[in-house]
Parts: structure tokens; C-alpha cells; sequence
């Protein structure tokens, strides 16, 4: 009895501390961007929809304009909501914006560790290698385009094999799309019936759902005393320890093996770079970065392209005259005799905006990774103190009428001109912009375009009810949107 009520206390005293620090940075919160009056310690949280974030921010952004401050829980955040505030800051202003924001489910593996994860100087030394070494592994050449092409051969034989059969693609597509970056952090790729493959997959799969769930945005706003209770987190927070374990383990293979005169891959040309810079003082090259930005790399080459070639399958299911003339498109430029290259897409313009146009109209993650300023900033007339946590909604530029006419419809019009050319569009930036845009966004763009269009050679898509029970809209889920289920058939052509 006396320990429980010394730990009643403990947490009485805690959240008295958090009270009064809430209070104080409300008092003191300086020439900020307007807002809703937060409450002590729970912020906004009572003014805000968990369950749909993304459309409560664009609500607050219409009566606060496109700059403005909320609180999550005792996280102070400012929104930036648009196309010119969201360019100002990333691109004008891109160095006081480059620092990596929380998110508490994700700090729970990376703990700042990482490309992707981590800021200042850390961030710099480890983007700057990682974008040279997936160069000089192919990103963007040649070497990459042969994996991703045997990748392709391998899925068109697994959907051969279901026969026409109705299936859920998610499982096919993870697995596809996971190998290719694979075999470059790696050297190698994993079978598909391999069960540490399929549980690692279902790990990540389970950290990003949690992610955006309604326990995953309380879990971000008051990790600090719900990571001590029970509950869905704890598994996320073991699960977490698994996947670092599983690249501790790998990284100690490839050590073992090492050639410093011939690296077979990204691993390899990491542990090279770390003997080379061990009598630097400020190095970032070291065993927990190389683990960390392994498993970034992992994640990053797993989900994004997957889900988005799903919602890309589902809404040319959806509208199947879109579906036709990218077939015309394939006859025509690559025929039924060899496999789509890349360079193909500088002849298919209505492939290439078919494809934008899914990104744009997916919008899966609009409110893209936090950013932090990384000293004290001036922003609009504001004053945003050094470490002001910014959210940058991606989403509202995808959206915004003055770039996309009707921009709730499906349309790949939104990327051509009068002549059927592609066109460039400012609010297109599903990769984000600025200095720390998604280093990955040309092995992306490679990889949707060269598995959608082996696909299509090869398939005609068929939904099991009819075209009119297709929902195409995605669910939201916290600051997520979420593709709906379905299953479908490969009819083979």
C-alpha cells in the first residue's frame, strides 16, 4: 500500500510540474502566431477531432489564417497551412526550418538517430553520404532500374499465379516494393515466403497504423507518462527493440564479411566511411547512426511507394477510362515484347500524370514529418524560439484550388497542358521541398512508374462488385489518411 501511494504522489507531483510549466510557457509564449486558448497541460486537445486532424487544422487555419499556434497537450506547435507559407519556410527560410520535429511512437526507436529522424549537423553528415552512396548504388542509374525490373518479373508471377482469383494486393506490393531497397541497403533481397521478412513488414505495418490511431495521437502529446502504463504502446515500444536488433544483427554480418575495397552495399560503404573518419572528433559515423539510418532506409523503401500503387490500383478500378488509355499508352511506346524502362516515360506523359495525380489525390500524409526551428526565427513578423516544433501541411498544397481545379476529383489533367504534354506544377510536393525534401524521391518515382506499367502489360484489373460500391476515398485517421480494403483481380492480357 505505501509503495502505491508513494507512486500516486510521484505522479500527483509530475503532473502538477506539467501543469505549471504549461502555464508558464502560455504566459510567456512571446510574439507566437494566434491560436485556440489552450488548456493547462492538455493544450487543445479538447478542440481538436483525434480521429481527423488534418481536416481540424484546416478548419483552424480558416479562422487563424495560414500561421498559427496549437497545442498538443504541453507540445506547442505552430502550423504553417498553404502554398506561400509552407515555401517561405522551407525553401526561403530553409536552414531556421531544417530541424526534425517529434513524434513520439518513431522517437521511441530512432531517439534522434538516423537520417531522417535527426538535426543540425547530424542530419547534414548523414543526408549528405546517404544521398552519394544510393547514387553510387544506382539511385537514379541504371543498376537500380535492373533490381527494381527483376522485382516486377517476380510480381507479375505472383499475381499469374492467383489465377484471376479476387485478392487484397497490400501483402504482394509490401513485399515487392520492400526488396528493392533491400537488395541496396542489404546486397540482397528477401524471399517472399521468408517469416522474418513477413514479421518485420508486420512490425512496421503496425508502428505506422498506431502512429496515426487515436491512442497513437494521445501516445504523441503525453508519451512522457504513457510510455510507463499499460496498454497497445508497450507492444510498439518491444516491437520497436526487435527491429533494431534485427540491423544490429545484420550490421554485424556485413562486419564480419567487410572488403574495404569492394562494399556490396549500403551497409558495407557505411562501416567503410566510419574507419575512415574514427580520428574525427565530430564524426556522426558510428554504429547507432548506421543501425538507425539502415532502418530509415527500410522503412521509407517499404510503405510509401506500396500504399500508394493500392490507392492507384483502386481508383483505376474506379475509373477504368483512365485505366484504357494508359494501356493505349503502354501498346504504343513499349508493346507486349520487352519489359518498361524508365526512360519510357519521357513518350507517356499520360502514364506520368496518371501517376502525380494518384500521389496528389491519395494525400496520405498530409501533414508530412514535423519540422523544428533550429535557432531563434523570424517568421512573418512572428518570433518562433530555437526548438518551435512546426508542422508544414503538405496536404494543403496538394489541395488547393488555386493550383488544382476541383482538386476533391480525380483528374489527370491536373498535369497536362492544352497539347497532352506533361506539365510542371509549384503545389505538387508529395516528396516535400526544401533542404530536407525526401532524399528517396527518385528511386520513388522510378519505381511507380516502372511496377504500374509492368503491371498494366500484363493485367487487366477487375473489382469483384460493381464500379459504383468502389470507395475511393481514404479514411482519416489522426494525421493520416488511410487507403479502405478491398480485394481484386489480375486478369491476365
Amino acid at each position: 500500500m505505501l509503495g502505491s501511494g508513494l507512486l500516486l504522489v510521484a505522479i500527483l507531483a509530475y503532473l502538477s510540474v506539467m501543469v505549471f510549466t504549461s502555464v508558464w510557457k502560455q504566459k510567456f509564449r512571446g510574439k507566437l502566431p494566434p491560436g485556440p486558448t489552450p488548456l493547462p497541460y492538455i493544450g487543445n486537445y479538447l478542440q481538436l477531432n483525434i480521429k481527423d486532424m488534418y481536416s481540424s487544422i484546416k478548419e483552424l487555419s480558416e479562422r487563424y489564417g495560414p500561421v498559427f499556434t496549437i497545442h498538443l497537450g504541453p507540445r506547442r506547435v505552430v502550423v504553417l497551412y498553404g502554398y506561400d507559407a509552407v515555401k517561405e519556410a522551407l525553401v526561403d527560410q530553409a536552414e531556421e526550418f531544417s530541424g526534425r520535429g517529434e513524434q513520439a511512437t518513431y522517437n521511441t526507436l530512432f531517439k534522434g538517430y538516423g537520417v531522417t529522424f535527426s538535426s543540425g549537423e547530424r542530419a547534414k553528415q548523414l543526408r549528405r553520404f546517404s544521398i552519394a552512396t544510393l547514387r553510387d548504388f544506382g539511385v537514379g542509374k541504371r543498376g537500380v532500374e535492373e533490381r527494381i525490373q527483376e522485382e516486377a518479373v517476380c510480381l507479375v508471377k505472383m499475381l499469374q499465379g492467383t489465377c484471376g482469383a479476387p485478392i487484397d494486393p497490400t501483402s504482394y506490393l509490401s513485399q515487392t516494393v520492400s526488396n528493392v531497397i533491400n537488395s541496396i541497403v542489404f546486397g540482397d533481397r528477401f524471399d517472399y515466403e521468408d517469416k522474418e521478412f513477413l514479421k518485420l513488414l508486420h512490425m512496421m505495418g503496425q508502428m505506422n497504423r498506431f502512429a496515426a490511431s487515436n491512442l497513437g495521437q494521445l501516445y504523441d502529446m503525453f508519451h512522457s507518462v504513457l510510455k510507463y502504463l499499460p496498454g497497445p504502446q508497450q507492444q510498439i515500444i518491444k516491437d520497436t527493440q526487435e527491429l533494431e536488433d534485427f540491423m544490429i544483427r545484420k550490421v554485424k554480418q556485413n562486419q564480419s564479411t567487410l572488403d574495404i575495397n569492394s562494399p556490396r552495399n549500403f551497409i558495407d560503404s557505411f562501416l567503410i566511411h566510419m574507419q575512415e573518419e574514427k580520428n574525427n572528433p565530430n564524426s556522426e559515423f558510428h554504429i547507432k547512426n548506421l543501425v538507425m539510418t539502415s532502418l530509415n532506409l527500410f522503412f521509407a523503401g517499404s510503405e510509401t511507394v506500396s500504399s500508394t500503387l493500392r490507392y492507384g490500383f483502386l481508383l483505376l478500378m474506379k475509373h477504368p477510362d483512365v485505366e484504357a488509355k494508359i494501356h493505349e499508352e503502354i501498346d504504343r511506346v513499349i508493346g507486349r515484347n520487352r519489359q518498361p524502362q524508365f526512360e519510357d516515360r519521357l513518350k507517356m506523359p499520360y502514364t506520368e500524370a496518371v501517376i502525380s495525380e494518384i500521389q496528389r489525390f491519395a494525400n496520405l500524409a498530409p501533414l508530412g514529418i514535423p519540422r523544428k526551428t533550429i535557432k531563434n526565427t523570424t517568421f512573418r513578423g512572428f518570433f518562433l524560439p530555437k526548438d518551435t516544433e512546426v508542422f508544414p501541411v503538405l496536404g494543403s498544397l496538394l489541395t488547393d484550388p488555386k493550383f488544382f481545379p476541383s482538386p476533391n476529383d480525380f483528374n489527370p489533367q491536373n498535369f497536362l497542358d492544352d497539347r497532352g504534354q506533361l506539365k510542371k506544377n509549384a503545389a505538387f510536393v508529395p516528396f516535400s521541398i526544401g533542404k530536407r525534401f525526401c532524399l528517396g524521391d527518385g528511386l520513388a518515382k522510378m519505381e511507380l512508374f516502372l511496377f504500374l506499367t509492368t503491371i498494366l502489360q500484363n493485367f487487366r484489373f477487375k473489382f469483384p462488385k460493381k464500379l459504383e460500391d468502389i470507395n475511393e476515398t481514404p479514411k482519416p485517421l489522426g494525421f493520416t489518411r488511410i487507403i479502405p480494403k478491398y480485394t481484386m483481380s489480375f486478369l491476365p492480357i
